[in-house]
């Protein structure tokens, strides 16, 4: 850049570079421009490295990633979504317990996961990162900010409205999958935006076709 274009290399062109290079499959070549940036990495770089470790299944550079954010002292984020019903922003928390509808959300959400089993979906356990059991695994899956979201909108929403929902993180793997599963049994377009771009679920199916 510097000497075909004149250009001095700033955060977000390294950023920009790592992705293209997750995105390629190419992790080791990701990681050295992370340990070779004059830049402290942002936080969303890693997230970036670790969903594609995810999609090329390579664990060896998912816990090379975990050291590298040790070093770098990153600290997880809160999970939180937000959806406008009627003018009015509602917030959720993973494992929200303030939220005044919280008891006929978690009725809604039993029953979509119902529904859902019978669809196919079976929870991604690997995205519930506490060290419990399976059956509690499976409720905290279920109790992720956006899932409380979604749920809330179908509730409160007229039939055919489109959910939307904002998302302070990129949205998990298991999330990601309930999302595409719940738009068809549901016949409802969900629009999810997080860090990464706008999710646009319809008939089982997502705009960014299963790569975020």
């Amino acid at each position: 850049m510097r000497k075909d274009y004149g250009v001095e290399p700033k955060p977000d062109h390294y950023s920009c570079m790592v992705d293209l290079l997750s995105r390629a499959g190419k992790l080791d070549e990701a990681v050295d421009l992370i340990k070779k940036s004059p830049f402290k990495p942002h936080p969303a770089i890693y997230g970036t490295l670790l969903g594609a470790c995810r999609i090329h299944k390579n664990t060896k550079i998912a816990e090379l990633v975990r050291q590298l954010m040790n070093r770098s002292n990153v600290v997880k984020t809160p999970g939180y979504s937000w959806i406008d019903v009627k003018n009015i922003v509602h917030e959720f928390r993973s494992g929200d317990r303030i939220h005044p509808h919280l008891g006929s959300i978690h009725e809604k959400l039993n029953e979509l996961e119902e529904k859902m089993k019978l669809a196919g979906y079976v929870p991604d356990l690997e995205c519930a990162l506490h060290d419990v059991g399976e059956a509690e695994k499976k409720q905290l899956l279920l109790r992720h900010s956006e899932k409380l979201a979604i749920a809330y909108g179908l509730m409160k929403l007229p039939p055919g409205v489109p959910i939307r929902v904002f998302k302070n993180l990129r949205i998990c793997a298991d999330c990601h999958r309930a999302a595409k599963c719940i738009s068809e049994i549901e016949k409802r377009e969900i629009i999810v935006r997080d860090t990464t771009r706008f999710h646009h679920f319809k008939d089982g199916s997502c705009s960014c076709r299963d790569y975020w």
